[in-house]
């Protein structure tokens, strides 16, 4: 296979990589770990990328100021709450109010 895509004029070479990070307005997209490919054909680079996916979902202010409002806690607590959730309000809540 790699014999007939270098005949097409297709280069691949792997990429060293630990993790990838796409960033986006709510959020990001994490790949770990992951193995990325950049394929090269007709002078174009694109890129595969396989891995474990996570998605980090940003903390809006007003979510973050509600769980500190309903349970007396720091801002750090707060928002480790939230991300444990993954965003979550009312998990997040509960789970600040169960410790």
């Amino acid at each position: 296979m790699a014999k007939i895509m270098r005949q097409m004029g297709i280069k691949t070479k792997e990429i060293n990589c630990k993790r990838v990070i796409i960033e986006q307005e709510d959020g990001s997209i994490i790949i770990e770990p992951a193995q990325v490919v950049e394929i090269e054909m007709k002078g174009i680079r694109t890129y595969q990328i396989s891995g474990e996916v996570k998605e980090k979902t940003k903390l809006r202010e007003e979510d973050i100021q509600i769980v500190m409002e309903q349970t007396s806690c720091s801002r750090e607590r707060a928002i480790k709450a939230l991300e444990d959730a993954e965003g979550d309000i009312a998990e997040a809540i509960l789970s600040l109010k169960n410790e």
